[in-house]
Parts: C-alpha cells; structure tokens; sequence
C-alpha cells in the first residue's frame, strides 16, 4: 500500500511538472471544469516570483516552463502583426491564469475595458485587484454576459490545448460573436504544424502521463474555415513554446 502510495504522489508530482512547463497555473479550485482541476498554487506561486524578484509571469515562463521569455515572444509578434496598434478600446481575455500575457498585453495597449473568464477564483481576484479588470461570470464555454460584437481584441492563450474539443469549438462561436467588425481574435491551438514525427515523438517519450484533456490537438484547417464561416479571415499564424513541444497562435480579423 505505501509503495502504491508514492507512486502515486510522484505520478501527481510529474503531471504537475509537466503542467507547469506548459503553462497551467496549478490551483485547486471547485470551479474548475472540463477536466482540468489542479493548477499552480496562487500563494506558493507568489512567494516564489517574489523570492525571485520576478514579475509572476516572467518567473512561470522561467522556472516553470524554463522559456525565459516566451510570452513576451508572443506578444511581440502580436504587436508587429499590428494586433495592439490600433489602440483597442476592449479587450477580453479568455482564461488568463495568472495574467501573463494579459500584463504584457496591457503594456501594448490602454483599454477602457478588460474582461476575462477565468475559473480559478484565486487568480481571478488576484487579476481584478491588480490590473483592474472586469472579472465575468464563467459557465462552461459561453462569453454570454457579453453582448454581440463588443470587443476590439478577443484572445486566449495556452487555453485550447487544455480542454476539449467541443469544449473549443463552442469558445470559437462564442469569441466570433463578441468581436466587433474590424477587431482582432487571437489564440494558439496545437494544430498539425506543431506536430511533426519529431514532436510527437517528444510528446510520447517525455510528455509524462498527460492530463485530462490535455495536450489537445486541433486541426488547423478546421479553425480557418470554422471562423472564415463566421465572417473571420486568418491574417497570420507563428509558433509558440507549449511543455516539450509547441503551439501555433493564430490571428485572425473579422470582416466589416
């Protein structure tokens, strides 16, 4: 029985690793859904990026991902898409955990209005009080609280490769609804570019157990003509770090 138990824990011990390298944040929480309840622990995750005199995003990409920088890389290549250019007046993040890119994202722009769904009430509040974000209700897959074609910038990141696929494909209908003629959606998805012989073979051989629903791969074609349906052109893809592998961040700009 004991010998069971402690592989158990360090079971529990390498999916949290894993987890934590591709971005999770780990925090047990009751309102966490589609398979996906541990996270990051909120105060452990804050001491260690005080101790570290790093912002928290930046200690996450550094010590828990172990890509320094791969966030910023990110919104780099959003801001020289000219995602941030035209000052988006609303901004609506979907699952920010612990607001990485949300941080990041608020240095590149000055919105009036920030809204996120997020899960894990701890970094919820935490987001609310510390960037002054409007925090909305989450249920399942809908942005329902808010209305049609309000947002200029609708994004996601490390969210689409953690749940599952109708869990998804509802998000998308959702963020094509809330984005304004004109305005911006952006998220990743491990689409087929990010999975060559050589990646998939990284994912089998040092992926760990996996997690849930997690890493979830999503055909690229299927979100191109998904949103082109909806009155959304893609305007760019790239590569960004995910655990062992990588993800492809997609752009995409709704027709006026």
């Amino acid at each position: 029985m004991k010998a069971a138990s402690k592989g158990t824990t360090v079971l529990k011990t390498g999916v949290k690793r894993l987890l934590g390298r591709a971005g999770f944040d780990i925090v047990r929480s009751t309102n966490n859904r589609d398979g996906v309840d541990d996270f990051i622990p909120f105060e452990a995750t804050m001491r260690a990026a005080r101790a570290a005199g790093l912002s928290v995003g930046d200690h996450i990409d550094e010590v828990m991902n172990g890509t320094p920088g791969a966030t910023q890389s990110t919104i780099d290549e959003l801001s020289a898409l000219g995602v941030f250019a035209g000052s988006p007046e609303t901004v609506l993040e979907i699952g920010p955990g612990s607001g990485r890119y949300l941080e990041k994202t608020l240095k590149e722009c000055s919105p009036g209005r920030y809204e996120i769904y997020e899960t894990a009430a701890p970094w919820a509040n935490y987001l609310v009080e510390t960037f002054g974000v409007v925090a909305r209700p989450t249920a399942g897959s809908s942005l329902a609280p808010t209305p049609d074609a309000s947002v200029d910038l609708v994004q996601a990141h490390k969210v689409f490769n953690t749940v599952t696929f109708l869990c998804a494909a509802r998000y998308f209908f959702e963020m094509a609804r809330v984005a304004r003629p004109g305005g911006r959606i952006v998220f990743d998805v491990m689409t087929e570019t990010c999975l060559d012989p050589a990646a998939m073979r990284t994912w089998a051989t040092e992926g760990g157990e996996g997690h849930g629903s997690f890493p979830a791969a999503m055909p690229r074609s299927a979100c191109v003509d998904l949103f082109a349906s909806l009155g959304c052109d893609l305007e760019a893809g790239f590569p960004a770090p995910l655990g062992v592998a990588s993800t492809e961040v997609l752009v995409f700009t709704k027709r006026t």
